[in-house]
């Protein structure tokens, strides 16, 4: 799964339909230049516990979650030009405090940027 969440490509992700985004194995939000959620896949709803409804088409980071709001995460969309870097975090909004991976992807000439979120096995 670590290799999988690792090694997918920007162009590879913003090319995938919904069927296949909800497969993998991570969670998958997309979002435009002015952060409003336009991709979000079934394995991030399920981990999160918000459906599609409740997130697309909301602000990635005052409306989905406020908690990556803050130099580490959304600063850096606005700060670098390219982004492909992996980042370890704790999820806190709406839940216990949950040790995650966070994949940070942004690429010239890629309307949508990407949150991947790759949580821990519990067992």
């Amino acid at each position: 799964m670590n290799n999988e969440f690792e090694a997918a490509r920007i162009t590879e992700l913003a090319g995938l339909d919904a069927e296949r985004l909800d497969v993998l194995p991570f969670g998958v939000i997309g979002f435009t230049s002015d952060a409003i959620v336009t991709l979000y896949n079934a394995t991030e709803s399920r981990n999160a516990g918000l459906s599609p409804q409740r997130v697309l088409g909301k602000h990635f980071f005052e409306e989905v979650a406020p908690c990556m709001n803050n130099f580490m995460v959304a600063q850096r969309f606005d700060d670098e030009d390219e982004l492909d870097d992996v980042v370890p975090y704790v999820l806190t909004l709406r839940m216990r405090p949950t040790p995650v991976r966070l994949r940070l992807l942004k690429a010239p000439g890629c309307a949508t940027r990407f949150v991947l979120i790759e949580r821990r096995a519990t067992n």
